[in-house]
C-alpha cells in the first residue's frame, strides 16, 4: 500500500516542476521584452511658449526694479543694534534701515562738544579782556592833562589792547575748529544709521541685530531694495542676433512655468555694449562663453504674479523684410588728404 502511494506522487511532482519551468521561461521573456522597450518620454512640467510674432528674436529676461536692484551697504563697520525694516516694507527716501553700535563715537562727540563749549567761553573771556584794554586806552587818551600819563605807559596800553585783540581772534579760531570737530563727530555718528537712498521696496534683509556688518561690496548685500511699482526686464540678446534688433519693434514677455501669463513690454533703454552673459546658477564651475546685447524693457506690475529676480521668455518682433544683407564701413581717408589731415 505504501509502494502505491509513492508511485502516485511521482507524476504530480513532475507536473509541478514542468509548470515552474514554464513560468520561469515566461518571466524571462517578459523581463527581456520590458528591458528592450523604449523609455517613456517625460511630460514637460509646463507647456513651452509659442512665439507671438512670425519673425522674432528670442531672448531670456530677468525682472529687476526700475531703479535697478540697489545693494545697501554700510560706510562704517560694526555690530548691528537695530534693524528697522523687514522684507516687503515700502520705505521713503531718508528713512532709517538699520543702525550700527557707535557708543565710542558718541562718547567722542560728547567730549568734543564739551571742548567746543569751553572754546566759546574763551571767546567771551577774551572779549571782556579786550574791552577792558580798549577802555584803558580810551581813558588815557582822553585825560584832560596829557602830562598825567607818560607816553610809554600810553604805548604799553595800546600794545596790550592789540595783544588782547589777537588773543580774541585766536579764541574765535579755536572755537571754530572745535565746532568743526563737533560737526565731524556728528557726521560720524549719523553715518551709523543707514538710510534709504530712494523711495522703494525692501527686497531682501540679510542682517540681524547682534551680527557684524562689514563694509565694501559683499556677495550677499546687507539689504536689497528698489522701486517695484514699475518693473524692468533686462533681456539678453545673443550677439549673433544683435544686428536684427530694432528699438521700434514690439516685444512681449511670457512667464516661465505658465505661458498663459504674458505682458507687453515697452523699451526703456539699450545698453550699447556687448557683454558676457551673466551666470544665472551662481556655480563656480559654470562656463559661459556667450556674449549678449542687453536691452531693458519696462512694464507695469499691477496684479501680475511676478517677482524681482524671476526669469521670463522674451520675444521681440523683427521686420518682415529684414534680410542678412552685408554692410561695410566707409573707408578711412588717406593720409595727406584734406579729410585725413588734423588741424595744426
Amino acid at each position: 500500500m505504501a509502494f502505491r502511494t509513492h508511485a502516485l506522487r511521482i507524476p504530480g511532482r513532475s507536473f509541478l516542476l514542468a509548470a515552474l519551468a514554464v513560468l520561469g521561461i515566461a518571466g524571462g521573456i517578459a523581463f527581456t521584452m520590458k528591458g528592450s522597450a523604449p523609455p517613456r518620454v517625460a511630460q514637460p512640467v509646463a507647456q513651452p511658449t509659442i512665439a507671438p510674432y512670425p519673425r522674432y528674436i528670442a531672448g531670456s529676461g530677468m525682472l529687476e526694479a526700475s531703479t535697478q536692484n540697489i545693494a545697501i551697504s554700510t560706510p562704517v563697520g560694526g555690530v548691528v543694534v537695530d534693524v528697522a525694516v523687514k522684507v516687503g516694507d515700502r520705505v521713503q527716501k531718508g528713512q532709517a534701515l538699520f543702525r550700527i553700535d557707535g557708543r565710542d563715537l558718541e562718547a567722542q562727540l560728547a567730549v568734543k562738544q564739551t571742548a567746543a563749549a569751553a572754546a566759546r567761553a574763551q571767546i567771551v573771556e577774551a572779549q571782556a579782556v579786550l574791552d577792558q584794554a580798549r577802555n584803558e586806552v580810551k581813558l588815557a587818551e582822553n585825560l584832560p592833562d596829557p602830562r598825567a600819563i607818560s607816553a610809554e605807559d600810553l604805548a604799553n596800553r595800546r600794545f596790550t589792547a592789540q595783544l588782547d585783540d589777537a588773543k580774541l581772534s585766536t579764541a574765535r579760531a579755536t572755537a571754530d575748529s572745535a565746532d568743526a570737530e563737533v560737526a565731524q563727530a556728528k557726521t560720524d555718528v549719523d553715518r551709523l544709521i543707514v538710510r534709504a537712498p530712494i523711495d522703494g521696496t525692501i527686497l531682501q534683509v540679510n542682517l540681524r541685530p547682534g551680527e557684524y556688518a562689514q563694509t565694501g561690496v559683499l556677495s550677499s548685500p546687507l539689504i536689497l531694495m528698489g522701486d517695484t511699482a514699475t518693473l524692468h526686464v533686462r533681456t539678453d540678446i545673443d550677439e549673433n542676433d544683435a544686428w536684427r534688433f530694432r528699438p521700434d519693434m514690439p516685444a512681449k514677455a511670457f512667464l516661465r512655468g505658465n505661458s498663459a501669463i504674458s505682458f507687453d513690454l515697452h523699451l526703456a533703454y539699450v545698453e550699447p555694449y556687448i557683454v558676457p552673459k551673466q551666470e544665472l546658477t551662481g556655480q563656480s564651475t559654470e562656463q559661459v562663453d556667450t556674449r549678449v546685447l542687453q536691452v531693458v524693457y519696462s512694464f507695469a506690475k499691477g496684479d501680475l504674479p511676478v517677482y524681482v529676480g524671476q526669469q521670463v521668455d522674451v520675444y521681440i518682433a523683427t521686420p518682415p523684410d529684414q534680410t542678412a544683407t552685408g554692410r561695410t564701413a566707409p573707408p578711412l581717408p588717406a593720409p595727406g588728404t584734406a579729410a585725413g589731415r588734423t588741424g595744426s
